[in-house]
């Protein structure tokens, strides 16, 4: 099955909810805001809320819900957490256990759900400038790394910060350090250049994403990323959460325009 309007995100969402299951939703809606996904107990909600807080270039909330909401007006018209994301993953006891292609018959009254900045956000934002995003040319995801820098704890959340990497020209990265500077609200500004060893990264050897090999003329870019909540979960062992698939992304009707500061 393929979306109508791959650039309009309520067709998206429609597509979704039908079962239209894409591998990654990069460059879906040009310009607009897209989102992961962390749905958790109401128990364990202000927890995370504040491992959020102190953890704000990795966890960056643009809304957060009621327990029971599934509707996120303030994001999308019709927009439903359940139903409206190419696919999902649930964990038990801090593991994955199940990859559905909606939610809604394990949603329950007491689940609180977050939407967090994307990377996908400030990638729109080096492209407009002209910046080559190799992965883009290549259909794929940028390679996924855990670091040696551990979050500040809260509560039963915990766990090492996670980063993606672009690789880059110096005088491109430099530009990309101003560009996504401006962006905080989706993991701003990378948080390391060059040198992976300083931040305990072997490049070889990634936790996630596709390779994407430097060049002779490049250095390594880290940003933040969105999958660290996932190592947060991992240590919390909750009995039940749920977070997106990775790279299957909530597509929202925000414009990313709108988030620069």
């Amino acid at each position: 099955m393929q979306p109508p309007f791959p650039e309009e995100p309520r067709a998206l969402r429609a597509a979704f909810r039908e079962g239209w299951s894409p591998r990654s939703t990069v460059r879906l809606a040009p310009g607009r805001v897209q989102a992961n996904l962390v749905v958790l107990p109401a128990e364990a909600a202000l927890e995370f809320a504040a491992f959020c807080q102190r953890n704000p270039r990795a966890c960056p909330v643009l809304a957060m819900g009621a327990p029971g909401q599934r509707l996120m007006p303030a994001m999308g018209e019709d927009f439903d957490v359940a139903t409206d994301l190419p696919r999902y993953r649930v964990w038990r006891d801090g593991v994955p256990a199940e990859e559905p292609l909606r939610i809604d018959d394990l949603w329950r009254e007491d689940l609180v759900a977050f939407l967090l900045g994307c990377s996908y956000s400030f990638e729109w934002a080096l492209g407009e400038a002209g910046l080559v995003l190799r992965h883009w040319a290549l259909g794929t995801n940028p390679p996924i790394y855990r670091t040696n820098i551990d979050c500040a704890p809260a509560g039963r959340f915990s766990g090492a910060l996670i980063v993606s990497m672009r690789p880059m020209r110096p005088d491109d990265a430099i530009r990309a350090v101003q560009i996504t500077s401006r962006f905080p609200r989706v993991h701003g500004a990378p948080v390391h250049l060059g040198l992976p060893e300083l931040i305990g990264v072997d490049l070889d050897k990634r936790d996630g994403g596709d390779p994407l090999p430097l060049e002779a003329d490049e250095l390594p870019v880290f940003w933040a990323c969105g999958v660290t909540p996932e190592s947060a979960l991992r240590a919390a062992k909750l009995p039940f959460a749920i977070t997106h698939y990775p790279g299957a992304m909530a597509v929202t009707d925000l414009f990313n325009a709108d988030l620069a500061d």
